[in-house]
């Protein structure tokens, strides 16, 4: 009898200890996974005095632009000027490398035509006029010529391709430019690339929900990421690599736990796009500053 008590207490003594170690274990993996999570979400704060233009002004979303000026356009760029707002602008790069200020991956919403930026030269580009417009696709060359320091510019580069390349050419062409400018890329090994080898250039990480519409599939040629490459991007945890000194976070399918988990982040947090009233009362209190579309 002794010996059966015995028994039966080692045997409750066991199975405790049992639910204690694994009790245990799981603590430690909640711990480790916050701590991985935390470190690969961390973002670089820079001197405000550096960001400070970021969170001032409104950012003109692709400049000032409407039905009879273009987006991404010397027009709209010198609308945006006139109003002292700072411009966002994309870059992306042609079939024989040059660099062009132009948003889509392809042709099909603004112009009809059922191809890819990658695809042409820029001579081609060029020999396109937009509709109801006499405004060209221009160079980011020809663009830094005519902002000239004037007001602040926000570039995002499009680069989902190899790393490297397109990088050293935009910066080729920063490297005289004068005026206030930052860098942003949904990319974090575009910003990899900056963070290496021109680290004193402000670097901005965007995201979102990367939820893409069957339309901008079709007329703009957006890619729909899979699940396995989204998440990660849409949680920012590949920070340990692009390591940005702000971000630039999407809207409209954000809630306000989003914007209190990133402000955690301790850098500038901007919202893309503002389109309406409603998505401005929405971010107003929850962002640093806001990039914005005419409304």
């Amino acid at each position: 009898m002794v010996m059966v008590q015995k028994i039966e207490t080692e045997k409750k003594i066991w199975i405790v200890g049992r639910r204690v170690l694994t009790v245990l274990i799981l603590i430690a993996l909640i711990t480790g996974g916050h701590i991985l999570i935390n470190f690969a979400r961390k973002a670089e704060p820079v001197s405000g005095d550096r960001t400070a233009w970021l969170t001032t002004t409104w950012i003109a979303h692709r400049g000032v632009h409407n039905d009879q000026i273009p987006e991404n356009t010397v027009a709209a760029f010198n609308a945006a000027i006139e109003k002292g707002r700072p411009i966002e602008l994309d870059v992306s790069m042609t079939r024989d490398k040059q660099l062009v200020v132009f948003h889509d991956k392809k042709l099909k919403r603004l112009f009809g035509l059922d191809a890819y930026v990658k695809d042409m030269t820029y001579e081609q580009l060029a020999g396109l006029e937009f509709p109801d417009s006499t405004e060209r696709i221009p160079l980011f060359g020809q663009i830094l010529t005519v902002v000239d320091g004037r007001v602040p510019l926000l570039i995002e580069i499009k680069n989902e391709g190899e790393v490297g390349e397109m990088e050293q050419r935009v910066y080729e062409e920063l490297k005289a430019y004068q005026g206030p400018y930052a860098i942003q890329s949904f990319n974090p090994y575009s910003l990899k690339w900056f963070r290496e080898h021109a680290p004193h250039v402000l670097r901005g990480q965007l995201s979102g929900s990367f939820i893409v519409s069957d339309y901008e599939v079709e007329y703009a040629g957006t890619t729909r990421l899979p699940w396995y490459k989204r998440i990660p991007l849409s949680h920012l945890l590949l920070n340990f690599e692009s390591r940005p000194h702000f971000i630039a976070y999407e809207v409209e399918y954000a809630d306000e736990k989003t914007f209190q988990e990133l402000k955690k982040l301790g850098v500038p947090v901007l919202g893309w796009t503002i389109k309406d009233q409603a998505m401005y009362q929405k971010a107003k209190d929850q962002c640093d500053n806001l990039i914005v579309d005419p409304f």
